[in-house]
């Protein structure tokens, strides 16, 4: 996607105190990076190679991907790891997956081979300790692949551990909010987009506006139905939000579709962790 259409790319940088985190990690670096859409279009090669010195510039000490690697051939895969082999990270990269990843039957596996093969591990319904015991890391598979299972990974967890989810999906918001979720990272919306000051994302205010219509006028609307299952809570389409005692921070991720973006820049997360 041409620099034109994407807009610069931006760092967001956010710092979050969170309970019961240990001492030791009071300071924790994490970078956020979601959506590639590598595909020889949705993505530049030059944008690429920003995000990824914008990230090794933060030395972050946990790098956490958050889907959607390729678009509908997963095959891309295989150069986008070569690219990604250059992200530096003090403990590690995680990733999960997103609905794109499932787009055909043996995309799944291929995405992740493809990430394996240079040690980043793709989380599904897993716990792990990358930083000590002291903070989880949760990761979940899109929650329209057919494997989203959060009930035992979640309830697994002792309740004084602090943990960080990864869910593709913001939507899932929703269904983990009978869990302690400290923070939520999720993607998958592109921050909408297009973004009107005041108003918000263009397909979150489109949706609006067609459901109030009369069915007779609805075709005036040019918006699948569709769009409401893929995503739901445009109120949550980028930033940071709460859900009672939850937290959910929304990446706009990297790839962009047609037309676009306008007022919504790709995004490098950085997150400082503190007691």
């Amino acid at each position: 996607m041409h620099r034109l259409l994407t807009g610069p790319l931006k760092v967001e940088s956010l710092t979050l105190q969170i309970a019961d985190l240990p001492d030791s990690l009071d300071g924790t670096c994490l970078v956020q990076l979601s959506d590639f859409h590598y595909d020889g279009l949705r993505l530049s090669e030059e944008l690429l190679r920003e995000a990824i010195a914008l990230t090794n510039q933060a030395e972050p000490d946990l790098i956490l991907l958050t889907g959607d690697f390729v678009t509908h051939d997963p095959t891309p895969i295989d150069q986008l790891a070569i690219r990604l082999k250059a992200l530096q990270s003090r403990w590690g990269i995680y990733a999960v997956l997103g609905n794109h990843d499932y787009h055909y039957p043996d995309s799944r596996n291929i995405v992740i081979k493809g990430l394996n093969q240079i040690d980043i591990p793709v989380l599904a319904n897993e716990v792990v300790y990358p930083l000590g015991s002291g903070l989880a890391i949760v990761g979940l598979p899109d929650l329209f692949s057919g494997e989203f299972q959060p009930q035992t990974v979640m309830e697994s967890l002792p309740p004084n551990i602090p943990r960080i989810i990864l869910s593709h999906n913001p939507d899932t918001a929703d269904l983990l909010q009978k869990w302690r979720v400290d923070l939520q990272l999720s993607g998958h919306t592109h921050g909408g987009q297009i973004v009107f000051p005041g108003i918000g994302a263009l397909p979150g205010h489109l949706q609006r506006t067609k459901k109030a219509l009369p069915r007779s006028l609805k075709f005036l609307i040019p918006i699948k139905s569709s769009c409401g299952k893929i995503f739901k809570h445009w109120e949550w389409a980028s930033g940071l939000h709460h859900l009672g005692s939850n937290r959910l921070y929304v990446n706009r991720g990297l790839g962009t579709y047609f037309p676009g973006r306008w007022n919504c820049p790709p995004e490098v997360t950085v997150i400082t962790l503190k007691c």
